[in-house]
Order: C-alpha cells, then structure tokens, then sequence
C-alpha cells in the first residue's frame, strides 16, 4: 500500500510538488529542525570566512534544496523519457561514447550534489550498448530500499550494492560489457580503511580511494560529473575527462584531483551539496611513531 501511495504522488505535476516541498521546507527547518546542529557546523568549519548572516542565507537555501531533492526523486517513479530529458540534461556525452571505444568500463566521480539520483536517466543519452550501473547503500527500511531501486532503475541503470561492487565490475569485465559506473565519491570511509586524507573544505577529510583503486584493475576511463542547477527542477552534468590512462596515474593521485573538482563544485553552488549527513565524524588516527 505504501508503495501504491508513493507511486500516486509521484504522479502529480512539478508545481504542485514544489508546492509540497515549500510546506515541508517550512516544517523541516523551523518546527522539526531536522539535524539543524549537524548543518550549522558543517557549514560553519567548511566556510570559517563566511560571515553569520551569509552561512545563514547557505543554510535555508540546503533545506529548500533538500526538500526539492525529495518530491523530484520520487518523481522519478513515473516520469516520462521525455519530461526528463527536459529536466536533466548531460553534456559531453559523445565523449563517454567514445571512450567506450577503447575500455569497457567508464568510471564517474559524482557527489552528493544537485540531485545525484537523476543521474540514473543517463541512459537516456548515452549509447544503447552501454550498461549504467550505481552503487548505493542499501536501506534498512525494505519498503524504501525497494522504493528507491524502483527509481534508479526507472530508465534502465542497474543498482549495484556498494558491498558487491567489485564482485560484480569483475563481472561484468569478464563479460567484456561496456559499462558506465557512478561511484559517489564523496561518502565516509571508515578510518581503519582509510588510505588518503586530504585537506577538503577547510577540514581533514577522510577521502574514498575505491572508485581509484578498482579502476585500475580493470582499466577504466575515469570522468566527473559536475553539476549544475540552472533553475529549480533543471540540472546539467558535464562529463569532465580526467584520464583515459588510469594505470600512468600514481596511487591517489586521480582521487586528489577529482576531489579538488568537487571541491570547486561545492564552493560555486554551496547549498546544494548534503551538509546534513556527518562527513567529518572520524578524525585522523595519530600515529604512533
């Protein structure tokens, strides 16, 4: 029944859903306060330049945003091809095309940015013999986790657990498939697997190095997609080439950049990145000698 009520709102039309989301913006930041503490020293360690009344301003434009990411991916159920490449638009496709060519695999860098989730309607772009494939984490709640597949795999990627990824890349590399992967890069690694700290939005950050890592096993062209919102409910990604050579690299080396760029993304359009989730929750282990 939940999932029959969630496919009928995700029906109605965008300005309705904005509309929704603008109410649920005003209960969210103002009554419920939803994990308020967290974003505000985010906010404040990642921009310690930034006056109060600007951090503020950053901060009621994240929860507008998050609200939006809510109604427009559960949008994502039912919305037409169409409706969505209005809505999503990629540029420098013919160059994953091509690097396709020469690798099987095509590995992207994506962030926790813009609505990442309708970066799932590639698909809709790119070569046909290509298979899209996401890594997420799957959710305790089976109502929502199923929810949530429902949505990625609307335009035909294919949802891969971020606990099986390299199982299934090995998979699909001995099945010579040519295969785009989006890795969201900029998730949590545990400190005790954790092999590259850098210096990210003024802080010590623990940074994911698997995306880096496993395409060197298999020799993946390595792309990042930076996003830009145009106005609400409009998205552009454009594929940035980062090497078609990912061996010639030294180890991190690819990572540092594609974490510089993300970076610069957040710092051009700061409220549309999750400041909610706890990014920097582990702290460097200091050594022992």
């Amino acid at each position: 029944m939940k999932k029959q009520i969630i496919r009928l709102f995700s029906r109605l039309p965008f300005g309705v859903l904005y509309v929704i989301s603008d109410i649920a913006y005003a209960i969210i930041y103002y009554i419920v306060r939803y994990r308020l503490a967290v974003v505000r020293t985010n906010l404040r360690n990642a921009f310690p330049e930034k006056s109060e009344a600007e951090l503020r301003k950053i901060e009621r434009g994240f929860y507008h945003f998050l609200c939006d990411y809510g109604v427009e991916s559960l949008k994502l159920l039912t919305i037409s091809a169409e409706e969505m490449k209005r809505h999503m638009v990629f540029e420098n496709v013919d160059q994953v095309d091509r690097a396709l060519d020469d690798h099987n695999f095509v590995f992207v860098y994506i962030g926790h940015y813009g609505n990442w989730e309708w970066m799932s309607s590639l698909p809709l772009w790119t070569r046909k013999d290509a298979t899209l494939g996401e890594l997420y984490r799957p959710l305790k709640s089976k109502t929502m986790d199923d929810v949530f597949i429902d949505i990625r795999q609307h335009f035909n990627a294919e949802c891969i657990s971020k606990y099986e990824a390299l199982r299934h890349i090995m998979r699909f590399n001995a099945e010579k498939r040519k295969c785009i992967i989006g890795f969201v890069a900029d998730q949590t690694p545990h400190p005790d697997n954790t092999q590259l700290w850098m210096d990210f939005l003024s802080q010590d950050t623990p940074i994911f190095t698997g995306t880096e890592r496993i395409g060197k096993k298999v020799n993946a062209a390595i792309y990042f997609a930076d996003i830009h919102k145009d106005k609400r409910g409009h998205y552009r990604c454009v594929f940035k080439r980062i090497t078609h050579d990912v061996k010639s690299f030294p180890d991190y080396e690819i990572t540092e950049m594609c974490t510089r760029e993300l970076e610069q993304m957040i710092r051009r359009q700061p409220e549309i990145w999750l400041w909610s989730h706890k990014r920097w929750k582990h702290k460097r282990p200091i050594s022992k000698d």
